[in-house]
């Protein structure tokens, strides 16, 4: 009995290691990949660059919302990339992941919500 109370907690610290790292992993994986949203805001098809100002492309469109003004979140902004919204078109060429990727670039690069 006393050897199962020895090794119990020491299989409930490695659980507890175990979670912890996958929560970490967890969160990496969820960090933007800046460098490619910034790719695809200023190389996709209309770029974005062309129609929105946004600090951290250097960009300075004058026809859609300034983004660094507006703050959006990557859900507004992956919806308004995949229905288009007012004079911005439908982006139907780029992936899910792609509209994601540029979606979480645009709000992390404004300071918008994840």
């Amino acid at each position: 009995m006393r050897e199962v109370a020895l090794v119990l907690p020491w299989k409930r610290a490695l659980g507890a290691g175990l979670l912890i790292a996958s929560l970490h992993a967890g969160v990496s994986a969820a960090e933007p990949d800046m460098e490619a949203g910034r790719a695809l805001f200023v190389g996709a098809t209309p770029a974005c660059a062309i129609c929105h100002t946004l600090n951290d492309a250097q960009s300075s469109g004058a026809i859609g919302p300034k983004l660094d003004e507006i703050k959006p979140d990557a859900a507004r902004v992956a919806t308004a990339i995949r229905n288009g919204i007012g004079q911005m078109p439908a982006y139907t060429s780029l992936s899910d992941q792609e509209i994601e990727v540029l979606a979480a670039y645009v709000a992390k690069a404004t300071g918008g919500q994840p």
